[in-house]
């Protein structure tokens, strides 16, 4: 295995930064000095510049100010500081909208938006996707080859839709392109129903709340619709940077499980992930769930590029100002969670933001510097300790999470479950329940790919699918071959419900994985979140399942077909009908889990099937509830980082020997982990 450079030669090692807003604080050059004292005092060496700078950049139409932008980039790049130049696409100056404003989007209830905010503008306008050529191209030309830019920064955080007239017209050409004919869209939207057939192009809209919200099929179009759309735009914006410098890599910051876009096809028009993660530590009784679950987030943004290493490009070193409840990290946990990003695959630790703004609506965000204008504070202090190691880190950059899992979270499949209406209305938890199966393999310390269900599944040798309910056409099929060739596939309870157009399957449930998992799911319980039954294991089960476990919220009523109880319903009138089961296909073996069981469950079945597989650990030692590990490596190297997320010291006892990569020297075989601390060992990988 060779390492992937995230970048270019220009930076080796891991980078250490924030976004950065100079053109807030123009008139105070004292400020814009200090700053880059500052960022050396803190070891950063990357800064995102230029995000919403478009009326710094273009104050009136076609009069272009980069005075600024290049003393600050020259500062930087004289102080040994590089940059994400960003397009200002993301909030558009004030004369633009008031000139033009076909620019501004129409909301769902067909209404248009005033000037203000950010991201409200119309991707489908002429007017506003020229403007943007302009601004990039002019960008392009003046810093596409300046010594301090390593790469684009296309926007901020993309995410809306629009409903214009404009939109409209796309929309209807999108589907046109789609299914051709009007009877084969009527079809595929099953439109019978309500007597909701279409007879002319004319007559289709865009979903509102005024007008058709109803028909399923409509819905996800309009979704993969505006999922194209942003696509397109996207790739629209890189195109005149690339002109210049077809080199310099280009990205856009990515958000947890955005809803808006499926971002398995935005990623396509990029050179390399980015995101943005906030999670809200410390206001739950523990946070182990929350840094399960923020794990999955970058295993997700490091899966989309096929496992290159990802940049977070947001995060806060203290607290947000936008959450319900904007909680202070506890000592240790800005460091601990900033580590988690890298022990996923992250080559970056950056934040939103270098210097809180004085003024507007972000002026109380967490930042590296406050508003007592230094840095000589307890958050200063906390950033400059991590950039310390992430110096010391430098072998790390480059080199790969190596996952011999994979668990399936599909953009498509959780649009189409959330608009079902039914069983549950009063929530599925789709995303709460991938997350529940994926941590019993993250407190083992496995490595686990996010994936989608069209991803190859060549190279995995167990595939997780909870709640697959969309399976599209050849996903089926896939998963078949990969069983039948001898993996491990595991599906749970509302799975192969409806074909990609959102039809339901005829001829029984799951669809086109009945035959690979030998059940037919016949019926559903939805229980409210009062009620509760139970699942235990069948006497002498492959599995060792125990219980009884407590299943809470949907239970399916299965038949075997081929397939062996391994546990079965204790309550309610299907007590005693098959709760778990495990199919001999092939050479493999596939798994049901018909209801949604507790968390020992969860830990209980995957930690046997993990001792079954040999599946492989990032260090092959007992982990403490709370205490996890993830592993990365070069090839020759192995990087493991221990974690440990309780508010008291954990000790690790350690296999064989390693080495302190921050500090030097071997490490002693029984470690202890402070509360929220991490240890990174490494050691020389032998044949």
């Amino acid at each position: 295995m060779t390492k992937f450079p995230l970048l270019s030669s220009k930076i080796s090692g891991l980078l250490h930064g924030a976004d950065y807003n100079p053109e807030q604080w123009l008139d105070h050059p004292d400020v814009l000095v200090r700053d880059v004292e500052m960022m050396k005092e803190a070891r950063c060496n990357v800064m995102s510049v230029g995000i919403f700078s478009w009326s710094a950049l273009e104050p009136e139409e076609g009069r272009y100010t980069f005075d600024w932008m290049d003393q600050v980039l020259n500062r930087l790049h004289e102080n040994g500081i590089s940059v994400f130049l960003a397009t200002p696409s993301g909030a558009r100056p004030a004369w633009m909208s008031q000139k033009y404003p076909q620019v501004l989007r129409v909301g769902r209830d067909r209404v248009p938006a005033l000037h203000g905010g950010r991201h409200n503008h119309c991707m489908s306008s002429p007017v506003y996707r020229e403007k943007v050529q302009l601004m990039n191209g002019q960008l392009a030309k003046r810093y596409a080859n300046h010594p301090a830019v390593i790469g684009w920064h296309i926007s901020n955080e993309y995410g809306g839709e629009c409903h214009c007239d404009t939109c409209q017209g796309q929309f209807r050409d999108w589907l046109k392109a789609r299914y051709v004919t009007l009877d084969a869209l009527n079809k595929a939207w099953w439109s019978t129903f309500w007597s909701h057939t279409y007879t002319d192009w004319s007559q289709l809209e865009s979903p509102s709340p005024q007008g058709e919200n109803g028909v399923h099929g409509l819905n996800l179009d309009w979704r993969r619709f505006n999922t194209d759309q942003v696509t397109r735009f996207c790739s629209e914006e890189i195109r005149p940077l690339k002109a210049e410098n077809p080199a310099l890599p280009a990205t856009t910051n990515f958000m947890e499980y955005f809803y808006d876009y499926d971002y398995w096809k935005l990623a396509g028009v990029l050179d390399f992930i980015s995101w943005d993660s906030y999670p809200m530590w410390h206001t739950r009784q523990d946070d182990i769930g929350l840094a399960a679950y923020t794990a999955m987030y970058h295993d997700l943004m490091r899966t989309l590029k096929q496992g290159k290493p990802f940049v977070l490009m947001e995060s806060t070193p203290s607290f947000t100002n936008w959450q319900p409840t904007s909680k202070l990290k506890k000592p240790g946990m800005h460091i601990l969670s900033s580590l988690q990003a890298v022990a996923h695959g992250a080559d970056s630790v950056q934040y939103f933001q270098w210097r809180k703004s004085r003024g507007s609506c972000e002026k109380f965000h967490g930042a590296v510097v406050d508003h007592v204008g230094h840095i000589d504070t307890r958050v200063g202090r906390e950033v400059a300790e991590l950039g310390s190691i992430l110096s010391a880190l430098a072998p790390v950059a480059g080199s790969r999470v190596e996952a011999k899992v994979a668990i399936i979270f599909d953009w498509e499949s959780r649009w189409a479950m959330d608009d079902a209406m039914g069983p549950r209305n009063a929530g599925l938890h789709y995303e709460n329940t991938v997350a529940d199966h994926y941590r019993a393999l993250w407190a083992q310390g496995i490595a686990v790919d996010v994936i989608n269900a069209d991803c190859d599944l060549q190279g995995y040798d167990l595939v997780i699918a909870p709640m697959l309910y969309m399976v599209r056409e050849g996903v089926g099929e896939r998963i078949s071959a990969f069983v039948q060739a001898g993996g491990r596939f595991v599906a749970t309870y509302w799975s192969g419900i409806v074909n990609e157009t959102d039809l339901c399957f005829l001829n029984g449930f799951p669809g086109p994985l009945r035959p690979v998992l030998g059940i037919w799911a016949e019926e559903i319980d939805s229980l409210t979140d009062e009620q509760h039954n139970s699942v235990a294991g069948v006497e002498g089960n492959a599995l060792g399942l125990s219980g009884p476990y407590r299943a809470s919220q949907l239970c399916e009523v299965i038949h075997l077909e081929g397939a062996a109880a391994l546990a079965t319903y204790g309550d309610d009138f299907y007590a005693g009908n098959p709760a778990v089961t495990v199919n001999l296909y092939g050479k493999g073996q596939a798994y049901y889990v018909a209801s949604r069981n507790d968390q020992q469950f969860h830990a209980d079945f995957f930690t046997a099937l993990a001792k079954e597989m040999k599946l492989p650990r990032a260090i092959n030692t007992p982990l403490p509830e709370g205490v996890t590990a993830a592993r990365r490596t070069d090839g020759e190297s192995e990087f493991i980082f221990l974690q440990n997320y309780n508010a008291d010291s954990q000790t690790v006892a350690l296999p064989q020997d390693y080495q302190d990569i921050v500090h030097g020297g071997n490490l002693p075989r029984k470690l202890t982990l402070p509360a929220f601390g991490c240890q990174i060992l490494t050691r020389k990988i032998t044949q």
